[in-house]
């Protein structure tokens, strides 16, 4: 079981006001990468945010988020082992852009880069680029060309022309290549029937919101990603999802942590914001389903529920291998504390367990 860390980049994945959440402090960010990277964690992800949910509130800190790709620049230099991504929305950056700076920072950590894609769903962030909200089906149309154009930029030894439905380029070149050969792996959360076929075809990792809570149901939603990839496109892909941890002694105790930060000091406003952008421009999950996760959200954006003693925990994570998931991105509201709770509880309950090497 692969780990990773999600949300270092600006205020965390979990919409609540207590004091110890990170504040898109860069300090706190690389603090928190340097001790995954010593451990052994495997992945660090940033989310991309040009702007906050709140509407009417422009300034909202629910806007706060350090740019990925200088994220990732600075973060590969200060770790030494963790793969480390940036996370691109397609309309906000032209391919020949973003492929000069992923085999930047390609070089800059050594050949740790992987990059998250994601086709665009934000009709406001949009809307400040003057980029168009195309429909669905088309955002992901246009990912699957962006991303064509980006490997060709970072395999071509030659400089070549391309007139597509959204990419019109002369003479197109990148140098240097990544240090990966052929190219840095490539991440995406497609929920929708589009979205998966979309991750099937291009992506190397499947980032999947665990909307069920039992492994049956868990194992469903893997097998059929995974059998869509290799009978369509003859690919064999990983399937990843991400966590909110709460981590304590007791469970009463972990409970009542998640009680006190995501219901007494929730941030609703962004709740409410966040929901209603997905509703109306996404097509993640049934509208029944999103309701149902309402919680969840606001406790860490969907994620699944890593709450407890240090051997609940671990048991819930064996149950994810067990259906196959291939890797978990962990979040917790005070980074710092939840590393050093998880590093002295969880992570040797993991290497007795068979899921983890020490």
């Amino acid at each position: 079981m692969k780990l990773g860390l999600f949300g270092l980049n600006g205020i965390g994945i979990s919409m609540t006001k207590v004091p110890e959440a990170l504040s898109g402090d860069w300090s706190a960010s690389v603090r928190a990468s340097k001790v995954a990277d010593q451990v052994g964690i495997e992945a660090l992800v940033p989310y991309a945010r040009w702007k906050g949910y709140v509407e009417e509130e422009p300034e909202h800190r629910s806007g706060i988020a350090l740019d990925c790709y200088t994220w990732a620049a600075a973060t590969g230099q200060a770790t030494t082992q963790s793969a480390v991504f940036t996370t691109s929305h397609v309309p906000t950056i032209h391919p020949i852009l973003a492929a000069k700076q992923c085999a930047t920072i390609d070089h800059i950590s050594g050949g740790r880069l992987a990059l998250n894609v994601v086709a665009g769903w934000n009709r406001p962030e949009l809307e400040m680029f003057g980029a168009a909200m195309r429909e669905h089906d088309d955002r992901y149309a246009q990912a699957g060309e962006w991303i064509e154009l980006l490997r060709r930029l970072w395999t071509e030894d030659e400089a070549f022309d391309h007139e597509g439905s959204y990419y019109r380029v002369s003479k197109a070149i990148s140098l240097p290549k990544p240090v990966q050969h052929p190219f840095p792996p490539i991440m995406n959360a497609g929920g929708s029937d589009r979205g998966r076929e979309f991750a099937a075809k291009y992506a190397d990792i499947a980032f999947v919101i665990v909307k069920a809570d039992d492994e049956a149901s868990i194992r469903a939603e893997v097998d059929a990603y995974r059998k869509l990839a290799r009978e369509e496109y003859g690919r064999d892909i990983q399937v990843w999802t991400f966590s909110y941890v709460v981590q304590r002694p007791t469970e009463k105790e972990a409970r009542d942590y998640l009680h006190y930060y995501a219901e007494e000091n929730g941030d609703d406003r962004s709740l409410e914001g966040w929901m209603r952008l997905q509703g109306m421009n996404t097509k993640l999950m049934p509208p029944e389903v999103m309701e149902s996760l309402r919680f969840r959200f606001k406790a860490g954006n969907g994620g699944f529920e890593l709450v407890g003693t240090p051997e609940q925990i671990t048991d819930r994570i064996a149950m994810l291998s067990r259906a196959g998931i291939d890797g978990v991105l962990l979040s917790w509201v005070d980074y710092d504390d939840g590393l050093s709770r998880w590093s002295d509880g969880v992570a040797p309950l993991l290497v007795q367990a068979g899921l983890r090497k020490a």
